[in-house]
C-alpha cells in the first residue's frame, strides 16, 4: 500500500466516516521488516490489526494451492477481506482478484 498524500487523505476520510480499516496480522509483519516502511506503519496506526485466526490461515492455504501461488499474505488478506465482507485495497490488484476468484466469493477489490 501507498501512503501518498492522496492515500493519507482517502485513509483520513474513511476514518472520520466511522470506518476503520482492518488489517491482518501478515500485512504487519511484512511491512515492519523494513526502516523504510516507517510511513506505512503509522498508517496501520488507525487501523484494527486482525489476528490470524487458524480457520483463516487453513482458509488461505488452500487458496494458495487452488491457485499456485505462495504469497501468504495475499491469501491472508483476501481470506479476511471475505470472512469481514470488506473492500480490499492494494497496490497488488492482478494477484489479489485472482485469489478473490478461486474463493467462488466476491469482494471489492480497490487499487491504491
Amino acid at each position: 500500500m501507498s501512503t501518498t498524500p492522496r492515500a493519507w487523505a482517502e485513509h483520513r476520510v474513511r476514518l472520520e466516516l466511522g470506518i476503520c480499516p482492518l488489517v491482518p496480522a501478515p500485512v504487519v509483519a511484512q511491512v515492519s521488516r523494513s526502516p523504510q516502511q516507517v510511513q506505512l506503519r503509522r498508517f496501520l496506526a488507525g487501523c484494527t490489526i486482525v489476528p490470524l485466526a487458524e480457520k483463516d490461515a487453513h482458509a488461505a492455504g488452500s487458496l494458495l494451492a487452488k491457485t499456485r501461488t505462495t504469497d501468504v499474505v495475499d491469501a491472508v488478506v483476501v481470506t479476511v477481506a471475505l470472512r469481514n465482507k470488506a473492500t480490499i485495497l492494494t497496490g497488488d490488484t492482478a494477484d489479489i482478484k485472482r485469489l478473490v476468484q478461486a474463493s467462488g466469493h466476491q469482494v471489492a477489490v480497490l487499487t491504491v
